[in-house]
């Protein structure tokens, strides 16, 4: 069996369903792609890395990760901290908006657990996926531990993917994350950026400029992620554009890319070629834009579909 673990912050989502009520649920990137993973490739062994409270919604967490089948075993608990929280608006024009509650997250401290014994069990396994956010999300002086460990375990034979999935406000300026980011890439086997994460964060505007930037690195597998336009791969330094059928029935992206890297990583894990991985990644994605939230309903995405 294939095995894959995903570490980062699992987090509450409360979203308006009238004036004066809210819908609660569970979303955070690296939980989405995990869900999707799973239920598009039920067979592969799909783990968390993460940590949650002793509190009740940690344990409604907890439940809602076992549901869609997912390994917890190095889902630890911290007494002292509560899952982070973030609320959905959404204005008169259907533009979101979010707030976070998140300086007192459990998933902060998720380096706190992962000692001798958790990193040889993590090196068993086939990949090791984490994001701009799970490293935003480690405290400061935890992150030179996480890079100790993702180097291990690289060494080890894992490999290491990242997707950048640049979000500003977690971040104390431009230049802490570029650092961060740059090691990441160092180390990754597999990354999976996007265009738009490095507009915001590189200056770069473009699939080319992407590349070129991920060419200064030596990374086996690069997935460009260029919008409803088009993927376009890098594999042994030949590049490759692969055209997206656009969905015209758009509801909601908040976990398109989400899904996207979840079923790709789940077909590559399970013997695709990048292209036929792209193919079902992509087809995922668009069923998933067309509901609303990050979590679609089992129903609508599952393996027989994609």
């Amino acid at each position: 069996m294939k095995s894959i673990y995903l570490l980062g912050e699992c987090m509450i989502e409360l979203m308006n369903s009238s004036s004066d009520t809210m819908k609660q649920s569970f979303a955070g990137d690296v939980y989405n792609s995990a869900v999707y993973m799973k239920r598009c490739f039920p067979e592969t062994h799909v783990g968390l890395v993460s940590a949650v409270g002793a509190d009740t919604l940690s344990d409604k967490m907890r439940q809602r990760f076992a549901s869609e089948d997912i390994n917890t075993d190095l889902v630890f608990t911290h007494q002292q901290k509560v899952p982070g929280i973030y609320l959905i608006e959404t204005d008169e024009t259907g533009e979101r908006s979010f707030t976070y509650w998140r300086s007192d997250s459990a998933a902060k401290k998720v380096m706190q657990f992962v000692d001798a014994e958790v990193t040889e069990q993590l090196a068993g396994c086939d990949m090791l996926f984490f994001s701009g956010i799970s490293l935003a999300v480690i405290d400061e002086e935890s992150r030179p531990a996480f890079w100790q460990k993702v180097t291990q375990l690289k060494q080890a034979g894992v490999k290491i993917v990242f997707d950048p999935n640049y979000r500003a406000r977690l971040w104390k300026n431009e230049q802490q994350a570029q650092q961060q980011f740059n090691k990441a890439f160092e180390l990754s086997d597999i990354a999976l950026p996007g265009v738009d994460d490095f507009v915001s964060l590189y200056q770069i505007d473009s699939s080319d400029g992407v590349q070129a930037f991920c060419e200064s690195f030596d990374i086996a597998e690069v997935i460009i992620k260029n919008g409803p336009a088009s993927v376009i791969s890098v594999c042994d330094g030949q590049s490759q554009q692969h055209v997206i059928t656009p969905v015209e029935n758009v509801v909601d992206t908040t976990s398109a890319g989400d899904a996207f890297n979840g079923v790709y990583l789940g077909a590559r894990l399970n013997g695709d070629s990048i292209s036929q991985a792209i193919s079902k990644a992509s087809k995922a994605a668009g069923i998933v834009i067309q509901h609303p939230g990050a979590i679609a309903p089992k129903q609508a995405i599952n393996a027989t579909l994609i």
